[in-house]
């Protein structure tokens, strides 16, 4: 038995540059902004990879956007809908059911969402049930999550067919008003049993104090990329690597959004995609430079959502810069993407060069 849990609202913030939706007034502002829900074409990629044992599983979802809807699409011979009376689910409705799925004897809770839908699971059902995320939120730094929905799919199968075992895997939310402050505050809320397969999950997002020697290698970095520069519009991921190229310039950078630079002035901080797609019509060259979540090694998918695969196709994959420390790139066997669109993620999929230092490179393989 497989329960099947969404969180119809995860990740709407992203594109929009609200770093989530943790709350109803934030997901509500999100929908002000044009944001649309990602959950549902997550919630199906995750589903159409389990047909394969589409006979030999029974379903246990939610009523509506919380699963009912995308398990129907598909017709699973087998599914039993628990009840959310809500036009707006919330925290509360995702508890609830995965009490009632743990009562039910699942072997293992699937669900869509990021770090706060982890959070509420983990608080109703402690180390009872296994469970397994697919990653649709902003940030996602729990070590529960599957690399992909496709790669969820994979690791499901693999479990319910008892080809892989169960490890003990943190459960790690960020405040999420301090992070729109540009303020990095973690907290680990429990630990979770969650299938394992090396490759297909991504790892715990480490958070570390950065050392003198770093720091300097980020400046080294920084001078490369600032005296290499020409006339595009450059988009500047999150991160402190990447900080340090405007602090190089004694310029503003909102350290965990995403800002634009031209001439070696700051055009814009903290924008969204619709900020940048409108820019773009405006400056015919452009470059996009991001670094490396640590640890987990993606470098789009994962808090920048506002660089977009749109925003990747107008700029072209060959205008990334992807710049990293030493430390940090010695600790990654291989860089990762998630973006939602296939096309650019298998355009990206392949070894590129990051930088290291001043006029120092490492080639290292895109997954």
């Amino acid at each position: 038995m497989l329960g099947f849990l969404v969180n119809p609202i995860a990740g709407m913030g992203g594109s929009v540059g609200l770093k989530g939706t943790d709350t109803v007034e934030i997901y509500r502002e999100a929908l002000r902004r044009g944001a649309v829900k990602i959950s549902p074409l997550k919630a199906r990629k995750v589903l159409s990879t389990l047909m394969l044992i589409k006979d030999s599983i029974k379903i246990i979802t939610c009523s509506g956007e919380m699963g009912e809807y995308y398990v129907k699409e598909f017709s699973f011979p087998y599914v039993e809908v628990l009840e959310v009376n809500k036009l707006e689910t919330t925290a509360e409705d995702t508890k609830k059911c995965a009490k009632e799925m743990a009562k039910r004897g699942v072997n293992l809770i699937l669900f869509v969402g990021g770090d706060g839908t982890a959070r509420d699971i983990v608080e109703s059902i402690n180390m009872h049930v296994p469970i397994l995320g697919v990653p649709s939120g902003v940030k996602m730094y729990s070590s529960v999550f599957a690399s992909n929905p496709q790669a969820a799919g994979a690791i499901t199968m693999k479990f319910l067919q008892g080809e892989i075992s169960l490890r003990e895997c943190e459960v790690i939310d960020i405040d999420e008003e301090l992070f729109r402050k540009g303020i990095l505050s973690a907290k680990l809320y429990g630990y979770a049993l969650s299938p394992y397969e090396p490759i297909l999950i991504q790892g715990l997002k480490t958070f570390t104090v950065l050392t003198d020697s770093e720091i300097e290698n980020q400046k080294a970095i920084a001078r490369f990329i600032v005296e290499e520069m020409d006339d595009s519009l450059y988009i500047l991921g999150p991160g402190s690597t990447v900080k340090a190229i405007t602090d190089i310039l004694n310029l503003p950078k909102t350290l965990l959004g995403v800002d634009l630079l031209h001439n070696k002035r700051i055009l814009a901080l903290d924008v969204d995609e619709n900020r940048i797609l409108n820019e773009l019509n405006r400056f015919p060259k452009a470059k996009i430079i991001v670094t490396p979540i640590g640890n987990q090694g993606f470098i789009f998918g994962r808090g920048n959502q506002q660089i977009s695969p749109k925003v990747i196709r107008r700029v072209g994959v060959e205008n990334i810069i992807v710049i990293s420390t030493k430390t940090k790139i010695a600790n990654l066997k291989f860089l990762r993407v998630d973006t939602g669109d296939e096309e650019i993620d298998n355009m990206l999929r392949k070894y590129i060069k990051v930088a290291v230092d001043y006029w120092e490179y490492k080639m290292i393989k895109v997954i």
